[in-house]
């Protein structure tokens, strides 16, 4: 990622999480996303309501495609901050919708493994994770999935992870080479 590179680290877990956020507000599932040059391009099935029927009571879905940039991006985690600082009787990681949490522990995993390039889908909670890898025999791909018990222990264990170095050592999902 362009904003983060010269970081000690790149961050995706805030990046993801933030983009997660904003596909919770859309309310858009079965995403995908790409990584590209300058952020990154989701796709996800949305729900609209404009023009429903009567006996289309639920709405119509359609494909939607989002570009976030860079400064976008930059935004969506500064106004996630914010809204996390914001006084609550719960921790705010309650607060957060389904693709804030998931992406979140998703992106931590791909912090831990350095990637060079990042492309995921989502069907159904599960998610298929691809990443180009560097290594010294030139770049390769390797899979991640990460089924719907995963993302939910995942999630689950994410409170005490923070203060724990048990969490960093584990590893989520199952990888798989192409």
């Amino acid at each position: 990622m362009r904003i983060y590179e010269g970081s000690p680290r790149q961050d995706f877990e805030e990046v993801l999480r933030s983009i997660g956020a904003v596909l919770d507000q859309r309310g858009m599932r079965e995403v995908s996303l790409v990584e590209i040059p300058d952020g990154f391009v989701v796709q996800g099935l949305v729900l609209d309501q404009v023009g429903a029927t009567r006996s289309d009571s639920y709405g119509q879905q359609h494909k939607e495609t989002l570009t976030f940039v860079d400064d976008d991006i930059a935004r969506f985690m500064e106004e996630g901050v914010a809204r996390r600082e914001q006084p609550t009787p719960v921790p705010s990681f309650v607060d957060a919708g389904r693709y804030e949490s998931a992406l979140r522990v998703i992106g931590h995993y791909i912090d831990q493994q350095r990637p060079r390039d990042v492309f995921f889908f989502e069907q159904e909670g599960a998610y298929v994770v691809r990443l180009l890898m560097s290594s010294q025999a030139g770049a390769r791909h390797m899979l991640i999935e990460f089924t719907r018990d995963d993302v939910a222990q995942l999630v689950a264990q994410a409170p005490e992870g923070r203060h724990s170095a048990r969490a960093e050592n584990a590893v989520p999902g199952t990888p798989r080479q192409p």
